[in-house]
């Protein structure tokens, strides 16, 4: 079992069919979901499961929380395109995740990208908070660019 860092590759293929909608007026409702060590996610996931996901914690329940895009989410610049999501927060939670999974509630759950936290992270009646990179062309959490 591992949790690998990943674009899903049927995201990937799905990007060229239209499938997801990333901007920030009428545009598609995506998730966070956490994962414990004995998850196994990565490149092949295809779709969010909840096999493995962390058990309901005071705010964090089954499928995790909705991602709030903000204005604006998408953006190109030096040949990038790129795509980010405000901090997602659950609090007066007792966790420990290993990952997580982004995926597309209006499209069926379909996986977008797996988060590898890289060792467990834990909050302990509190707060857990994913915060993500910075909105910029060399970090924004999904990029889209020149190799």
């Amino acid at each position: 079992m591992a949790i690998t860092q990943a674009v899903a590759n049927s995201f990937k293929k799905e990007l060229l069919e239209g499938t997801h909608k990333f901007q920030f007026s009428g545009g598609d409702t995506f998730k966070l979901a956490l994962y414990s060590s004995t998850a196994t996610l990565n490149s092949a996931t295809t779709a969010y499961t909840t096999t493995n996901e962390v058990p309901a914690s005071g705010q964090y329940t089954a499928g995790g929380g909705i991602l709030v895009k903000p204005n604006p989410s998408t953006s190109v610049a030096s040949g990038v395109a790129m795509v980010t999501f405000a901090n997602l927060s659950f609090t007066g939670v007792t966790i420990t995740a290993r990952g997580a999974l982004i995926y597309n509630v209006s499209s069926a759950n379909k996986a977008v990208a797996v988060l590898d936290f890289t060792s467990d992270k834990t909050a302990t009646s509190g707060t857990f908070t994913i915060q993500f990179p910075a909105f910029t062309t060399s970090a924004a959490i999904l990029r889209i660019g020149n190799a």
